[in-house]
């Protein structure tokens, strides 16, 4: 059953921790769905590449972590549609691969955030990018 949530949070940072991150949240706080995706700023190092870090990575709100874990991802007005690798939810910490966010942000905040997700998903080795990207 699809995971379903209204994002009142959105958020872009770029730079910090020498990462591009792009976050929704239900809250301010934390509380609730989490999902934060990123990717380093940096070309994959030999040692990124031996760990599997040369790709995108998801983090989520209870700090589940997974590299690669993006099978498909669509940004249609404010409504996020993501399909993950089933491989990766209990590295995540959910029960469904499918989720649909409702972001309530303004129209700019929207557009940074889709920007951003477009440079994380197309970071690093090509075999771990999604196969459906719609932004």
């Amino acid at each position: 059953m699809t995971i379903r949530f209204i994002a009142r949070v959105v958020g872009v940072e770029d730079g910090a921790d020498d990462c591009l991150s792009a976050g929704i949240a239900e809250t301010e706080d934390g509380d609730g769905m989490m999902f934060d995706f990123q990717c380093s700023l940096y070309e994959p190092d030999e040692q990124d590449i031996a760990l599997g870090w040369d790709t995108h990575c998801v983090v989520t709100a209870n700090q589940g972590t997974a590299y690669g874990a993006v099978n498909e991802l669509t940004l249609h007005g404010n409504v996020l549609r993501i399909v993950l690798d089933p491989d990766d939810l209990e590295a995540l910490g959910l029960p469904d691969p499918e989720i649909e966010a409702i972001i309530e942000a303004d129209d700019e905040a929207i557009e940074e955030f889709r920007s951003a997700l477009r440079r994380i998903l197309a970071y690093g080795r090509a075999d771990a990018r999604p196969s459906v990207v719609h932004l």
